[in-house]
């Protein structure tokens, strides 16, 4: 594996898009400890306690990599963006002008794209508005002036920060895309788990319960072992392909397979599902702050450590799955090319039953794929519940991590396959 990096360094254009990678990812950090104009730093700390109290916050703040509690200017994350394109994928399911832009190919998918950015920037607007009348109320109650001279003109000035700092994530997110290596999005909210590592480490350290420190290494190694052996597993379906005559040659038919894997939808599902649970606690904390029982009852009812909670983001992960498989594989089209290039399924006819085959086989595979991803991210809750351990990330934070790096490293794998080199997978 050293080796193979190595290798990568080697190769002028692999090393320009790590360092590219690295580099955006650094500046996002960086982002992170900036704070917002018109934020008393000497108080941010005393919101601190405050912060670490609410479950749905804390878990926010996970996601911005800390910037949340620090009222930085990357403070929402990458969030608003997810949430958008979650919101404009399920609208091009009832939408026909969005389905029929889906189909249009590349000049569809860029019109979708701009849609989605312009989406980003009203939720980001909107969710300021709310994090700074939040924060207010912390500051209250933690007898301590945060935001100096809480004006309008203040506050406008804050909520236009924080929304084009999420604005700038979006669009850093989108160069790394094209120009680095690995999804920029997911990228970003990989280095915000990441970055928290050492406050797991220490919590796991100071942890009086000594059964708990001994066994923890052993379940985390055990989860991330599931968790590979689960997002590689695939199922190969065997695929003939006949002689053909193209011109004047003759090719040679031969035996190849179709790789179908348990889990195509790979992280995005947890991702969704986070996304989505996270509203209605988020405005319930917002809408509450002013006393308001009903929404304060819907925070504390969608409270991140409630099986409410569990159940929700578990039934969301599985629908999700299914919802993002059908987007990136469709049996239909992998029928009709698979017979338009003289291939076949031994046993199945081409055509409309090798599609309805494909789509049999995939949703077999689909469903223990989607009931491990729920599993994983319910685990630690559920422990949590029954043992009182603390547990610093939530499953969903581990699969995301884990899916993330594995994307990443595959899409490294084929930069370096393409050069000849060899690479991580045997």
């Amino acid at each position: 594996m050293i080796g193979t990096i190595l290798s990568a360094f080697r190769v002028h254009d692999i090393r320009k898009k790590l360092l590219f990678t690295a580099g955006i990812l650094a500046l996002y950090r960086l982002g992170t400890h900036i704070p917002a104009p018109g934020i008393n730093n000497s108080a941010v700390n005393a919101i601190q306690k405050d912060l670490g109290g609410n479950s749905i916050l804390g878990l926010l703040n996970l996601f911005s990599g800390g910037g949340l509690g620090r009222i930085a200017i990357f403070a929402l994350g990458i969030m608003p963006y997810i949430t958008a394109s979650i919101i404009l994928q399920l609208l091009q399911v009832v939408v026909p002008s969005l389905e029929k832009l889906q189909k249009e190919g590349e000049v569809g998918q860029a019109r979708i794209t701009q849609y989605t950015r312009y989406l980003t920037v009203g939720l980001a607007f909107a969710q300021s508005i709310g994090y700074v009348f939040l924060f207010r109320s912390f500051e209250q109650s933690a007898g301590v002036t945060l935001i100096t001279n809480f004006t309008l003109a203040k506050v406008f000035l804050i909520v236009i920060s924080l929304t084009a700092g999420t604005i700038l994530l979006m669009w850093m997110g989108e160069l790394v895309t094209q120009h680095g290596i690995g999804n920029g999005i997911s990228l970003l909210i990989f280095a915000s788990i990441v970055a928290r590592i050492p406050h797991g480490l220490q919590s796991w350290w100071t942890n009086p319960d000594q059964v708990f420190r001994v066994m923890m290494p052993f379940i985390a190694l055990g989860v991330v072992a599931a968790i590979v052996f689960v997002q590689e597993g695939q199922r190969r379906i065997p695929v003939q392909y006949a002689k053909r005559v193209i011109g004047r040659r003759m090719t040679q038919g031969g035996q190849t397979y179709l790789p179908l894997r348990v889990n195509m939808a790979g992280v995005i599902p947890v991702i969704f599902a986070a996304s989505i649970m996270a509203i209605p606690p988020t405005i319930g904390q917002l809408v509450g702050q002013n006393k308001n029982n009903f929404a304060t009852s819907i925070a504390n009812f969608f409270n991140p450590q409630s099986w409410h909670y569990v159940l929700g983001e578990s039934i969301f992960i599985i629908v999700f799955t299914y919802f993002y498989t059908a987007v990136t594989f469709n049996p239909v089209d992998q029928a009709e090319n698979l017979k338009k290039y003289g291939g076949f399924i031994p046993g199945v006819r081409p055509g409309r039953p090798t599609a309805e085959f494909l789509d049999r086989i995939l949703a077999r595979l689909t469903f223990p794929g989607a009931l491990f991803l729920a599993a994983v991210a319910a685990l630690p809750t559920i422990l949590i519940d029954q043992t009182s351990a603390n547990f610093f990330f939530g499953g969903t934070a581990i699969l995301i991590v884990i899916g993330v790096a594995l994307d990443t490293m595959k899409q490294l794998e084929a930069q370096l396959m393409m050069r000849n080199y060899e690479g991580f997978l045997k």
